[in-house]
This record gives structure tokens, sequence and C-alpha cells, in this order.
């Protein structure tokens, strides 16, 4: 069974395990030899393979105990942007930046412990087994991973094509079957785009329901954390496990903890086992579906929706007549708040120095212009410049009364309908060094993701198949606040019914 460990999602290692047919440790010495063997992607930042198999003995004693969670003893990869604690990983924290390259973090991002060992005073953890730091766009900055300044991590569908960004590394590892399950944050779409583009599932919660304290900020009104996986129910187990109120972060939601699995398998009224998705309404927006959109992604699109048609769901046109909107105003907002987050990057307390200096206004500019890559930079100036005197209340104050704006449209298509479809991207992966010389291309490439996240609202990508290039195409879901149980149950279904999301890449 060794052989085929990597073929199995979180779920399906945790039954093994249970079972007794597989340690935690045969399975972390599995998936580290593969990855090493895959080092040409260039999706891990760093590993602690020692560390690693320390943590899979100990999992495999827990279970030993009787003491096993339903994640307990799956590994699990972080994407950079999250802190670790150096003395108890050795793992460094980056952020994909040479601002932070060699950052040795005092503790846990909450995410790393509640998925990990836990934190001391606030009882045990999920128990995963951490594998190492996968590789991010600089700051969470990019759709294309290009913009590490560790290096481009490539899809593994295509080396000569972006696995997309931000957490491009962390899709990537999943889509390469050298992780089964991997975490990654969403601020204008950086799971659900990747996810899209590598072919894996990924889930967006509402804002607040992950904690974002130890996420390193880019624009801390859109950060959220999340999963990325090979299927709903992986994402299900895994958001169970990261999600809940925390004290530390005050945008965190004030909820009860969530078991999504169990959401998840919940049967709506009027289901039967051929239909289970009965009575569920989709909106499908027409601004979702413009003459622009690459014919293979609505093809594949079209023919996952038929499929969920098909197990019962009704499709309702719908409209969301803000969406060309939500490009310029995300492209306010979230360099403003960017601006001010890392304004912190000063070379005095942490992080890089520029080694010659002439004074303390010098040794700012030259730290700052040595320490940050160029999409950082651009976005730090678009920040300030809006923010700036004279300049606030006709841009940041406008894109924030749009935002609103935004938010009402999805509000009155959830008086018709549960759930809102379409694409995640407006074409399959595109190829390497394509579009860096036209950032403005890249950022509408984020057409079809930035609503939901700047309404705050839960989506999520699971694949529907090949486009061009027999390069992966995803089907985005939208939800109402806190509808997490919706989304999971209707990707459950839809992923019960087809095999789109067991595809892997050639040769892996």
């Amino acid at each position: 069974m060794n052989s085929d460990l990597h073929t199995l999602g979180a779920a399906g290692l945790a039954r093994a395990m249970a079972a007794g047919r597989v340690s935690s440790v045969e399975i972390t010495q599995a998936l580290l030899a593969r990855i090493r063997a895959h080092e040409e992607l260039g999706v891990f930042l760093a590993l602690q393979p020692e560390r690693a198999l320390a943590e899979a003995a100990q999992a495999d004693a827990a279970r030993a105990r009787g003491q096993a969670g339903p994640l307990t003893g799956v590994p699990v990869a972080h994407k950079d942007i999250f802190v670790t604690d150096f003395a108890r990983t050795g793992l460094p924290s980056t952020a994909g930046s040479k601002m932070l390259a060699g950052y040795a973090s005092p503790f846990d991002a909450t995410v790393v412990a509640r998925l990990g060992p836990g934190e001391a005073g606030r009882g045990p953890g999920a128990g995963m087994v951490t594998l190492g730091k996968l590789n991010c766009d600089e700051f969470a900055m990019g759709s294309s991973n290009e913009n590490s300044a560790f290096g481009p991590v490539r899809n593994p569908w295509d080396r000569q094509r972006v696995p997309g960004g931000s957490s491009g590394g962390s899709a990537a590892a999943v889509a390469a079957r050298l992780v089964p399950a991997a975490t990654g944050t969403d601020t204008g779409g950086s799971i659900r785009q990747p996810a899209s583009l590598c072919g894996v599932t990924g889930i967006k919660p509402t804002y607040g329901v992950c904690s974002r304290y130890g996420m390193v900020a880019f624009a801390s009104s859109l950060d959220q954390a999340g999963p990325l996986a090979r299927s709903a129910e992986d994402c299900a187990l895994l958001l169970s496990a990261m999600s809940g109120f925390d004290e530390r972060d005050a945008t965190s939601a004030q909820r009860p903890a969530q078991d999504y699995a169990r959401l998840m398998q919940q049967a709506r009224e009027g289901a039967s086992a051929a239909r289970p998705l009965a009575g569920l309404r989709i909106g499908l927006p027409r601004e979702f579906f413009p003459a622009a959109l690459a014919g293979d992604v609505d093809g594949a699109v079209r023919a996952a929706l038929a499929e969920l048609e098909g197990l019962g769901a009704t499709l309702l046109d719908v409209s969301l007549p803000r969406t060309e909107l939500s490009i310029p105003v995300y492209y306010i907002i979230a360099p403003a708040e960017a601006s001010s987050n890392l304004s912190r990057f000063d070379g005095v307390k942490f992080g890089h120095r520029a080694a010659r200096y002439a004074d303390l206004e010098d040794m700012y500019k030259k730290t700052r212009a040595e320490g940050f890559g160029p999409e950082v930079q651009r976005r730090i100036m678009i920040g300030t410049y809006v923010l700036s005197h004279g300049y606030y209340d006709a841009y940041y104050l406008q894109a924030q009364k749009l935002r609103r704006m935004i938010a009402d449209d999805f509000q009155a298509c959830f008086k018709s309908c549960d759930l809102i479809a379409g694409p995640v991207a407006p074409t399959v992966a595109w190829k390497m060094g394509e579009q860096g010389d036209d950032p403005v291309k890249a950022y509408l490439a984020d057409i079809f993701t930035l609503p939901a996240s700047l309404a705050g609202l839960p989506g999520m990508s699971l694949p529907a198949g090949l486009g061009a290039h027999d390069m992966p195409v995803g089907l985005q879901l939208i939800g109402n606040y806190f509808d997490e149980g919706t989304l999971l149950h209707a990707a459950h279904a839809l992923q019960q019914a087809t095999d789109f999301h067991t595809r892997a890449p050639a040769g892996f």
C-alpha cells in the first residue's frame, strides 16, 4: 500500500490509519520522498524531515492510546504567510519575501496551532503532521506565484505554466500529490484561483471564520485563511479544525465551533439518493458569463452546472451588476491597506536591513528598496497615493462606498437563490512570464473572485474538468454569510457523482 499512499486525500489517509493499514510515520516518509523527487516544481521553501517524523511518531502513539481525532497523523503543509514557532519547528517564516528571509517567529499562527499540536492553555490541536512551508507570491500579492523572492512555482499539469496565486505553492503541492492538504489565504481569490488552475478543491470561508492571528497581513479587511485539498470532504475536515473564535484576532467571528463535515453530509429536506440537491437554488449571474470568457472554460463550467442540475438543483438567472467595478475597488482598497500594514518592515525591529546607509532615512529607503520586490513596491506606491491628502475622498472613500454596494448586490441575489455559481478564472493557466510586462492584465484575471472577497462571503473552487491544453478548469460556488455547510454539501454531492477531483497530472 505504501507506494499508493500519495493517491489518498486527507480523509482517505485518516481512514487507513484508523483501520490500522498504515502508520503516520510511513505516510510521512512516503510523502517526504515524493517532495525530494519533485523539487523542480519550486513548491517548498522549507522542510524539516526529522521534526515531521517526530510529530508522526507522536501521532501514532496517540492513536495507540485511543486519543486520535479525525485528522491525527495526517500530513499538512502551510503557506509561508503563516508564521511558525521556529524553536518548535525549525521552520522560518518569510511570506515569500527577501524582507523576511531567515525570520524566526517566536510563536505559531492560530491556524497552524489548531491544525497541529495545539496551544498551551488552549487545549490540543488536530494533531496533523507539519511537513514544511510552501512558496507563495511575496506578501500574498499576485495571481501567478511568479512574485516570490525565492523563485516561481510551476504548475504540475504543465511546468511551463503558472499555478495561480498567491497560494500557488499550496495548490501545486496538493495537485502533484506531495501533500494531501495545505493551508492558503484568500484576499482577492488567492485560494480559489490557484485551486482552479491546478485542479484541486479550495474554500475561502466567510471573513472572520478563521483567525488571522499570526498571518502576515496584506489587506486586513480582506485576508482570510482556508484549506486546499483533494475534495470537499477533505476541506470540511480541515476547516472544522482550523476555524473558530480567537480572542487575539479583533476581526474573529464570535460564533460556536462548527462541524463542517457533519453539515456537508446533512441531507436536504425532500432530497433523495438520486437527487441529493433537490430544492437547492443556484443563481448564475449573467456578468459571470461574458462574451470574453474563454470558450473552453465556459463549456467546462456549464457541463458541471448541468451535473448539479441533474442532482436536483435548480439553476436561475440572476445579476450582479457591479461585478466590473470590483477590480478598481479592490485595487484601491487592498493596496491602501497593504501600504499601512507593510510600513512596519523598515529594517529597525526585524527583517532585512540594508548593509550600508548614511542616516536613518537612507536606511529606510535602501532597506525597503532591497527587501521588497517590484509587485509589492507597486502596490505600496498605489496604496500610499490613494491614502494621501487630497486623494483619500476621491479614491479610498469612494471605493468603500462601492464595496458596500457590491455586497448589497449579493444580498439581493440571495433572496431568490441559495448559492451563486460561475467560473473562477476567465482562462486556464497561462504560460509563465506571459503577463510579466502587463500587471493590469494579471489584475483582470481576478474579475470573478474579487466580488465575493469584497463582500466577505464564503466561496470555493472545485474541479470541473479540463479545458485548452488539457489544463484544469474550476467551478466557483459562492454562499451567503456563514453558510459554508451548503457550499460543502453541494460540492460534495457533485464530487460523489463525478471524478473531476480525482484526476492527477501526468506523472504524478
